[in-house]
Formats: C-alpha cells, structure tokens, sequence
C-alpha cells in the first residue's frame, strides 16, 4: 500500500508563449505567478519560469514586430497542461504559446525547483536610436560591399 502512495510520477512538460512586447516588467510578473498558481492548483510542480526578453519575431504576430518571449518548465498531467492552455488563451496579453511534452514518469522529487531567469534580449533594442536594419536574402548584392570594392579601386 504504501508504495502505491510513493509511486507518484508526472509528466515533464516546457510551454513557450509569447506577450504583448509593451508589458512591463511588474505585469510579466504578474502574468508568471498566475501560471504558476495554475500549476500549483492541478497539482503540478514548476521547475523554473525564464523569461528571454523582448525579441523581434519572424513574423508580426497580432500586429506587433516584437514580442516578450517566456519560457515554463513545468511537471504535471495532460489535465493540468489543458488547463495552464486554456488560461492563457484567456489572457490578453497572451499573443501565442505553445506546449511540449519532454519526458514521462518523472519522479518530482528527482527534478530540484530551480531559480527564475530573466535575460536581456535583443541587443539592438536597447541602443537607442539604432535603425532597424534589414538584411538582404541570399544572392542579393550589399551596398557595403560594393561601395569598399569601389573605393579600394579608385585609390590604386
């Protein structure tokens, strides 16, 4: 009997979800204790939230060219997973998010709840003033490039 109590196993799981690129940073705290919160409620274990900053995405997402980017890594169950998804669908700050199963039948006692991450993102934002510069796709000529070929040419 009692190693059924002890038996305990969860799921490994990593959302990734994107937010408004002008929250502050006080509303993404907000936002990470109620997903937090979520996964404390079903029961699930939150290894450690890191938030990679503001990044310019591949596309514009809800009108936006820039987006927060928060990645959870969590233990739970599916239930706990559908839940943490229809919340977030629910928030409006909330532009995507996606969720991955990594590993199943994880002892929560073997996975240590690590510290919260916050890291700087992109670089070029924080230089004030920078253009935003668009690079050319393959096989298209650089002015650079060429502007250094003709100078060099006219000096010889």
């Amino acid at each position: 009997m009692a190693d059924t109590q002890a038996a305990v196993r969860l799921r490994e799981y990593e959302t990734i979800f994107l937010l408004k690129s002008e929250l502050t940073d006080d509303n993404v705290d907000r936002l990470k204790e109620r997903v937090r919160g979520i996964v404390s409620r079903e029961g699930g274990k939150v290894l450690r939230f890191t938030v990679w900053g503001k990044k310019k995405t591949l596309y514009p997402i809800a009108k936006q060219p820039r987006a927060i980017y928060v990645h959870t890594h969590y233990l739970g169950n599916p239930k706990m997973v559908a839940e943490v998804e229809r919340n977030l669908r629910n928030f409006d700050e909330v532009t995507r998010y996606l969720s991955v199963k990594i590993a199943d039948e994880v002892d929560p006692e073997s996975r240590p709840v690590l510290e919260d991450v916050k890291m700087a993102g992109d670089v070029e934002e924080t230089r004030p003033g920078a253009p935003e510069r668009e690079t050319p796709f393959r096989g298209e000529p650089v002015d650079e490039v060429g502007e250094a070929e003709e100078e060099g040419t006219e000096e010889a």
